[in-house]
């Protein structure tokens, strides 16, 4: 299962890290360590960081540089309002495709 995963992942990874953000503000690691957490053990960090670095520049988020105990200062990350509205538009295709997946998992049956 685990090459489905990342290649399922890849489609949706971008609305799971803003709806990570919709909960509060977060660095790069936090957001790898919450992933991690949730059962998303094979997500680079590297991934998550590139990932980060697009959403910044379409504008879907903000940034902040906060000073570290360790090294230079961290970019944390929150969601801002257009990031806002392109989450509600994830959650509402996903919500389309779920319930389309799981009327062909039953046969095609129409609610």
């Amino acid at each position: 299962m685990g090459k489905l995963v990342t290649e399922m992942l890849k489609g949706t990874l971008e609305g799971i890290v803003l709806a990570i953000l919709s909960s509060r503000p977060a660095y790069g690691y936090e957001i790898t360590a919450q992933l991690r957490d949730q059962g998303f053990t094979n997500i680079a960090e590297g991934t998550i960081y590139a990932l980060l670095v697009r959403i910044e520049q379409r504008g879907l988020v903000d940034v902040e540089k906060v000073p570290s105990e360790k090294g230079p200062p961290r970019k944390v990350y929150s969601l801002n309002a257009q990031g806002r509205e392109y989450l509600e538009e994830f959650w509402k295709t996903w919500s389309f495709l779920a319930e389309r997946l799981e009327q062909l998992r039953e046969g095609g049956k129409q609610p």
